[in-house]
């Protein structure tokens, strides 16, 4: 192994603001304790919650790194006491707690997968927030079966596309909301069985007349604010509506009637604040049921863009546009 540099470049939040307060500073390489990793960063995933660390508005849990980065991919280079699932020069992808936009990341042992050979290492650096929040949401806590009818908001998002080629894989029909026609074609291509562009077509129709009025039996959000009544609406009796982001405000009006004639389930989860316990049950579950298809290639992250640590910023902006398709990440 080549000797640990004692210094690093990573990407910091100077202050709270827009993509320009990410800057590069240098610090000291951290030292893995117990049951931890030293990972060469290779790549980084950007996600929504970055944005909304570096904009003030999600701080990040006790103990935590204060640098932005919930997901990377690299070499481990060094073992904490106790870390014996990957061994030095091993490549792997995991989430973290953050501190991602750095060259060096500490992970959790438990926490990090091996990198599969069918992905590059800029797609394994999108996969594991992605794959924890879909696996967890859609499969344990939404518990699609297969044959049911799944309702993406968001389709063609990092998450979206990720949920659409796992359900399909796990043989449900797929229903789509997107803002425009080049991520219409993109969701179809993905496997959805069916994309609503939610500027011109109302959601609650389309799902009911492709369900032969029977509804969606699972809805998975990251909007919130008008929508959650609206799925209420689009909901088949005992379906269940899993929250995982409100980008259109968290605070909703509801009619709860609809909850009670329905038998219908609303929950919401978040990743971050979880116990590394309950992220290494995910990270099993996980190895064991979806791990298979990424070997066979049949599931991958779809890529938008790749951007150099130090042009962080520039995928912030990326990402605030909406504009992108699938996944962005940083390049180490």
């Amino acid at each position: 192994m080549e000797k640990l540099p004692a210094q690093m470049t990573v990407i910091g939040i100077s202050k709270p603001g827009g993509p320009e307060v990410l800057l590069p500073e240098t610090r000291s390489v951290p030292k893995p304790g117990p049951g931890e990793i030293l990972v060469k960063v290779m790549a980084a995933g950007v996600n929504r919650p970055d944005v909304a660390q570096r904009s003030g508005a999600y701080p990040p849990p006790p103990g935590a790194s204060d640098l932005p980065g919930l997901e990377i991919a690299g070499e481990v280079v060094a073992l904490g006491e106790g870390a014996a699932k990957h061994k030095l020069g091993d490549k792997v992808m995991s989430l973290v707690a953050g501190g991602g936009y750095a060259q060096y990341c500490i992970a959790q042992d438990a926490q990090a997968m091996a990198v599969p050979p069918s992905l590059s290492i800029e797609e394994a650096g999108a996969i594991p927030e992605t794959l924890m929040t879909v696996w967890h949401n859609v499969f344990e806590r939404g518990a699609l079966k297969p044959g049911e009818t799944l309702l993406i908001h968001g389709g063609s998002s990092g998450i979206g596309t990720m949920a659409i080629q796992l359900a399909k894989a796990f043989g449900s029909k797929v229903i789509v909301t997107v803002g425009s026609q080049d991520k219409i074609d993109a969701c179809l291509k993905l496997g959805a069985d069916r994309a609503i562009n939610y500027k011109t077509e109302d959601f609650v129709a389309v799902v009911k007349a492709e369900t032969n009025n029977v509804g969606a039996n699972l809805i998975l959000d990251m909007v919130a604010g008008d929508y959650v009544d609206r799925n209420y609406d689009a909901a088949a009796v005992d379906g269940r509506i899993v929250q995982i982001a409100t980008l259109n405000g968290p605070k909703v009006s509801v009619n709860i009637a609809k909850v009670m004639v329905k038998r219908l389930t609303h929950t919401g989860s978040t990743l971050r604040p979880r116990t590394n316990a309950d992220k290494a049950a995910m990270v099993a579950a996980i190895e064991a049921k979806v791990m298979p298809l990424l070997h066979e290639g049949r599931v991958k992250p779809l890529m938008d863009s790749s951007f150099p640590l130090e042009k962080a910023a520039d995928a912030h902006r990326r990402m605030e546009t909406s504009a992108h398709i699938g996944k962005i990440v940083l390049a180490v």
